[in-house]
């Protein structure tokens, strides 16, 4: 080959995949139309051709730009053609060539070259590198599965005589990148490419080691389980043979297969197949198997991946809504706002809801028309008189009869992680040396938490993210500050009479019927019926006694129809007694307050608002002051503020201040069996010992509310709306509030506000004057003063808004009040 002379324009061979090096003999195998019209050419004329490396090899026509410029001069050394296009050939490398330029694309391509020859520097330590790369491939010939034997001894063979030769026969038969073998054919330099040949054996003997180690260890890995695979086969034909039916091993399979596909997340699923494992390793009369199967069971029972899908359809939750409960309209706006968000966020984690009111008003079962509203499951657990930690994260799995908690068990019951989870009467949680519920409740109710909830049984965490979260209370006031804040409180105040009336006429009555087997043929039951047991017979803030009342009734007329009477029975307010018996709460108003030292307050209780009579009497003593009743220490506080006021302002009332001396004082709050407290009644207990001392009855339709100070101002008070239902079901006409709860009167439903006279004040002696009238300011320059401001401010108002229908007053210092008197 040495005395072969290369020409300067030769044909371009275009290699796919490879590179052709000097001395190397490579079979190729050609198709394309320019290289059969190359061959051609050849094989007339006998020439060298230049075989030439293409960049990308998925080409099938390269242009010149996507040749690379380094290539081998080479000779064909057989040629066989076979049938249509395709020839075979056999090509040896002569000498490396470079690419000037090519001057020709057809009907081959056609480059002018250069021939590049070897550039050798001998010395010692060109033989010490090329004695280091003929150990280095001896190496990998022996550990690699690529290079024959004998392929490997051509090479070293070649080695021994000349290294350029041998450097290029290595890199031909390495396993190496294309870039990596242009790289080496564009080294001319003998020593610069042996010692590349060096480090890229030395790399690929690296890698041949890392991979048979990893070869070997998936070897073992394979072994041991065909091995145990072998050996449990064996055993299920011994005990096949013995009669005995592997009941174990087809309960650690079931269990298995039920681990996959409960869908469970990463650190669960570890758990479970931890367990597995120590399960199957342990035999059935053990102690510990159950408790391990028991665990098992619940982690693949729970819903780890189940979700059901919402109903996102706003319109038909609102009619679903509505449908089930009459009003609560705010409580509804909140559903339906939560809903049109998740409709926007798919991801938005679930709210932590509580429904604050008091029994019968339909919490529980507002719940549940959200659950069929959303299309979720309802689960539903009572936490009332709940004493113990565990009942909420679960028990220890090494204490016997250990269980998760309710909340893990309600989960499991809905067979869905995502469900309506009511937490019933959370107001009722208590605490004992067994723990605090309602700490660990904090975990549950706090939406950046309870993504991965921790039961103690479980001791993997449980995504409670998509649960939506209700609670129920009666009062707030025993909720943990902690806990009351995680919740978004949302309040279910007493129905009104018209209310109960349109919550009977469109739930309560078809429902009992239902229930009774009756029909409007056997029955009738009319609003004047309704009313007179909502006002006679009940007297509650919800609709609970109501709907038993109208149970009575539906059971009595059952017997009826039964015992023969097919007539329709028709409900009035004169039949109901007949049925029901007499009349058990009456209104006692007139009765108890046409004498004085009696007067009317409203007050505020965990079943709604409530009348509360406030009698005061004296009798020759020292000027002693007893309280009865049952009262708190603020409401003491507040009839000992009242009676200081009036001493204090005994000479402007015209009261003998030597009364106070001579006599001793009782008040006393009636239904003294009932625990009282709260400043609301202060404003009552005044009033109540003004008219004692001046003899003026209290009006019997007058009802009043407010907390008093010793300078006389009167301070607003909560439950205006629960108060102002209870005035108008005891029968009050007019009403006192304090000035600055004019705002809370917006929750008052309409036909409650229309029955009602509402008066605004902010000092006693407003309230003294609208109480008692002329009657007292004919003997009280201070009532005269009041009557008088309030005239004044009155009249100024008018003049200034220039409508002589509107009137409006000023407190005694002067503020303008909006309204001073409305009749609604």
């Amino acid at each position: 080959m040495e005395g072969i002379v290369i020409p300067t324009e030769i044909g371009v061979l275009p290699l796919r995949n490879s590179v052709l090096f000097p001395h190397a003999i490579m079979p190729i195998s050609v198709g394309r139309r320019k290289t059969l019209n190359l061959l051609d050419d050849v094989a007339r004329e006998g020439k060298i051709i230049g075989v030439v490396s293409q960049r990308n090899p998925a080409d099938d026509d390269p242009d010149p730009s996507a040749m690379y410029r380094m290539g081998s001069a080479a000779r064909i050394l057989k040629i066989v053609r076979l049938d249509g296009n395709s020839v075979n050939l056999i090509i040896q490398g002569i000498r490396r060539l470079r690419v000037d330029r090519f001057v020709a694309t057809e009907p081959f391509m056609k480059a002018s070259v250069v021939a590049i020859d070897d550039v050798p520097e001998p010395g010692v330590e060109f033989d010490a590198l090329v004695r280091s790369l003929m150990n280095q491939f001896q190496q990998l010939v022996q550990t690699s599965p690529t290079i024959s034997n004998d392929l490997g001894e051509m090479v070293l063979s070649a080695g021994a005589t000349d290294p350029a030769r041998l450097s290029d026969l290595a890199a031909s038969v390495l396993n190496i990148s294309v870039e990596e073998k242009i790289g080496l054919l564009e080294r001319s330099n003998v020593r610069d490419r042996i010692q590349k040949l060096v480090e890229i054996v030395t790399r690929e003997l690296e890698l041949q080691e890392i991979s048979s180690r990893i070869q070997s260890q998936v070897a073992d890995e394979v072994g041991k389980t065909q091995k145990q695979y072998y050996l449990r086969e064996q055993m299920k034909a011994i005990q096949k043979e013995l009669g005995e039916e592997d009941e174990r091993t087809a309960e650690i399979e079931e269990l298995r297969r039920k681990i996959e596909a409960a869908g469970m997340p990463e650190e669960p699923r570890k758990a479970a197949e931890k367990e597995l494992e120590r399960l199957s390793k342990m035999p059935p009369q053990a102690a510990e198997y159950t408790v391990s199967r028991t665990y098992l069971d619940w982690l693949v029972s729970l819903p780890w991946s189940v979700e059901t899908e919402d109903k996102l359809d706003v319109v038909e939750a609102k009619r679903i809504l509505d449908e089930d409960h009459y009003d609560l309209e705010k409580i509804k706006d909140r559903i339906l706002e939560y809903l049109a968000v998740r409709a926007l966020k798919k991801d938005l984690k679930g709210p932590i809801l509580c429904f604050s009111g008091p029994p019968g008003v339909g919490k529980t079962s507002l719940g549940k028309s959200i659950a069929r509203a959303m299309g979720r499951k309802f689960i539903r657990i009572s936490l009332g008189g709940i004493r113990d930690e565990a009942e909420i994260r679960g028990h220890r799995r090494t204490y016997i009869g250990s269980l998760p908690g309710r909340i893990v068990q309600g989960i499991k019951r809905a067979g869905t992680r995502n469900p309506v989870f009511m937490l019933d009467e959370i107001d009722k949680v208590g605490a004992d040396f067994r723990g605090d519920p309602s700490s660990a409740l904090l975990e549950v109710l706090d939406p950046e938490q309870n993504n991965a909830f921790s039961d103690h049984y479980l001791e993997v965490p449980f995504d409670l993210s998509k649960v939506f979260f209700i609670t129920t209370a009666n009062v707030l006031d025993t909720i943990p500050p902690a806990l009351r804040d995680r919740m978004e409180v949302l309040r279910l105040p007493g129905y009104t009479e018209e209310e109960k009336v349109e919550i009977a006429r469109g739930h309560l009555v078809p429902r009992q019927l239902e229930e009774h087997g009756l029909t409007t043929d056997h029955i009738e039951i009319g609003d004047d019926a309704v009313r007179t047991l909502v006002n006679s017979y009940t007297r509650e803030a919800g609709v609970r006694n109501l709907d038993r009342e109208v149970a009575n009734i539906c059971r009595k007329v059952a017997r009826r129809v039964v015992e023969g009477n097919r007539d329709r029975f028709v409900a009035t307010a004169g039949s109901v007694a007949d049925l029901l018996g007499p009349v058990r709460f009456f209104r006692e108003i007139a009765e108890r307050s046409d004498r004085s030292g009696v007067a009317v307050g409203l007050a505020w209780t965990q079943v709604g608002g409530e009348i509360l009579f406030v009698e005061s009497t004296r009798m020759r003593g020292k000027g002693k002051v007893t309280i009865t009743g049952r009262l708190g220490d603020v409401m003491r506080e507040s009839a000992l503020a009242a009676l200081s006021w009036i001493r204090s302002n005994a000479v402007a009332l015209r009261l003998d201040e030597e009364v106070f001396d001579r006599s001793d004082f009782h008040i006393h709050v009636p239904a003294g069996a009932i625990p009282k407290d709260g400043p609301s009644a202060g404003v009552t207990l005044t009033v109540s010992l003004v008219s004692l001392l001046t003899g003026l009855p209290v009006p019997t339709d007058l009802a009043m509310t407010g907390e008093i100070t010793l300078r006389g101002k009167v301070l607003p008070v909560g439950g205006i709306k629960e108060k102002v239902i209870a005035a108008k079901s005891a029968g009050i006409r007019r009403v006192l509030l304090p000035d600055k709860n004019e705002k809370d009167l917006e929750d008052v439903a309409e036909p409650v506000r229309q029955a009602l006279e509402f008066r605004f004040v902010a000092e006693i002696d407003e309230v003294l004057d609208l109480t008692f009238g002329p009657a007292l300011r004919s003997r009280s320059p201070l009532a005269e003063a009041s009557a008088a401001r309030r005239e004044e401010e009155g009249s100024a108002e008018e003049e200034s808004e220039g409508d002589a229908a509107a009137t409006s007053t000023s407190d005694a210092g002067g503020r303008a009040l909006a309204v001073s008197s409305i009749r609604i």
